[in-house]
């Protein structure tokens, strides 16, 4: 017994930071190429190529960790998404891989990244010629998400712009009831539920989670845009706050 869960503990090991370094290698395998890329393509084809490509690598990572057997997932209700026009999918951020879960479903997403990341060459390359927005500035944000929308993106926002501290939910920002309102586009909401606080604001890089980890994603309402954007924002801060409740609760809520 002692030996198998040693040898456990070590196919886990594997599996986790095995996985995450073949992760950063099928991003920069991709980034370097892409950085040049689209400098040659057209915009338009470097933007749909990039934003497929993306998907790919995402996809790529998670069938990986997926056929380990400690990695559950259910993001089936994203499929759904696929072929809308534009809208803004904004959904709760409680780690590091949610822009992978839902970037893997979606061959025409955007996401909103810090500048450093677009200027890493990591991810740098494919970001940029997947039109990704920067958050420079709330103006900037604005501009280029607006854009991106309008040229036909779907574009992927985390309402509590980091991951989340406070359980349910962070207090939300207000930027992308902003950008919906300025683009004219409805936002989606998206619930990342998951049994596993891993890659979490606090979680340390080289702590062993328990596994196997469990990831689902289901979709709740579609807003339209709102006028009064400061009310808007504190009216779906209250709604995640609800939906994201153990089931029990919500029924009795």
């Amino acid at each position: 017994m002692w030996a198998w869960r040693q040898l456990r503990s070590l196919y886990e090991y594997f599996v986790l930071y095995g996985g995450l370094l073949f992760f950063a290698l099928i991003c920069l395998a991709w980034s370097l190429p892409a950085s040049v890329l689209r400098h040659l393509l057209p915009k338009r084809i470097a933007l749909r190529v990039g934003r497929y490509a993306i998907m790919l690598v995402f996809r790529t990572y998670l069938f990986t960790i997926r056929a380990s057997g400690l990695v559950k997932l259910d993001l089936s209700a994203l499929d759904t998404l696929r072929d809308e026009p534009s809208l803004i999918i904004a959904t709760n951020h409680p780690a590091l891989i949610d822009v992978v879960l839902v970037g893997s479903r979606l061959p025409n997403f955007v996401c909103v990244l810090k500048a450093a990341l677009l200027d890493n060459p990591l991810l740098g390359g494919g970001a940029s010629m997947a039109g990704y927005v920067r958050n420079d500035s709330t103006g900037m944000l604005v501009r280029e998400s607006t854009v991106a929308l309008h040229g036909g993106a779907q574009l992927l926002i985390f309402p509590e712009g980091t991951r989340t501290v406070q359980q349910p939910v962070n207090e939300f920002k207000g930027g992308f009831g902003l950008v919906a309102k300025k683009a004219g586009v409805p936002i989606q909401t998206v619930f990342i539920e998951t049994n596993t606080p891993f890659l979490g604001k606090h979680w340390p890089l080289l702590k062993m989670p328990e596994f196997p980890l469990t990831y689902r994603v289901r979709l709740g309402k579609r807003f339209p845009p709102q006028d009064d954007v400061k009310t808007f924002v504190a009216d779906l801060e209250e709604y995640y706050r609800r939906e994201l409740q153990p089931q029990k609760d919500r029924e009795h809520a």
